[in-house]
């Protein structure tokens, strides 16, 4: 069996976000990176996976989509436990659709009977690529994970969080899941995991190897920071209350 978990590196999230003069674009000189937070709960229920399923010869695969600059990212999932990982060597600004064509491309690479993401990417936040990558797969998805249970060797139960509570799913596999906050605690890299790293093994793929992904049909024209909020006021009673709502037309 195999676990295939897409991983993003993004802004470490408690770094503080400036615009570059012409504001189309996030600053990054200064900036630390992470693996994308919602991608840490994917790797870690793929080791849980791996662990709970010891008997049927697990193997986790990492990938991700970029630089040089995203082997540390890579390194980071190595570390945690992944078996090994794959690197899409392109600096090019990719869109959504892009990315997912060109994941679900090292998917029917490497044929996994699981393919585990994050919810979404707290940088950019669009939550689209997993379903996308579903639909050009033809593969049947589950959104926002909380538990994970296999029912059989073909076969996961999987616990979404919805708007109104919880809801289960039934998926025969290979499927795509994404993962959510409370689907589970991701562990720490140790030191011998950190030193191990190293020697797994680490391929970087060409984009050309790949199956074409097209030209951009989407772009980030600029951003623009968030007005500053207004001082609050202090009322000394229910009524002042009321009445300051209704001079600002909020009730």
């Amino acid at each position: 069996m195999k676990v295939l978990v897409t991983i993003k590196r993004t802004p470490h999230r408690d770094a503080r976000m400036r615009l570059a003069p012409d504001g189309r674009l996030v600053a990054g000189d200064d900036l630390k990176y992470e693996v994308n937070p919602f991608d840490e709960l994917a790797i870690e229920e793929a080791l849980r996976i791996q662990e709970r399923l010891s008997d049927r010869g697990v193997e986790t695969v990492a990938v991700t989509i970029g630089g040089e600059e995203s082997k540390q990212q890579l390194l980071t999932a190595l570390a945690m436990g992944i078996d090994r990982a794959i690197r899409v060597d392109t600096s090019e600004s990719l869109d959504g659709l892009q990315v997912a064509k060109c994941l679900a491309s090292v998917v029917k690479r490497e044929a996994p009977d699981l393919v585990l993401t994050g919810k979404l990417a707290v940088d950019d936040e669009n939550s689209q690529i997993p379903s996308m990558m579903a639909a050009l797969l033809g593969w049947p998805q589950a959104n926002q994970a909380s538990k994970i249970e296999f029912l059989s060797e073909t076969g996961v139960r999987v616990t979404c969080e919805v708007d109104s509570g919880m809801d289960e799913v039934d998926l025969e596999l290979p499927a795509v899941v994404t993962a959510d906050l409370r689907l589970n605690e991701p562990r720490y890299a140790s030191l011998p995991g950190i030193m191990k790293a190293k020697k797994k093994p680490l391929v970087v793929l060409a984009p050309d190897s790949l199956d074409d992904v097209g030209s951009q049909r989407a772009q980030v024209v600029t951003y623009r920071s968030l007005p500053p909020k207004e001082k609050g006021i202090i009322v000394d009673s229910a009524a002042e209350l009321v009445k300051a709502l209704v001079d600002r037309k909020l009730i």
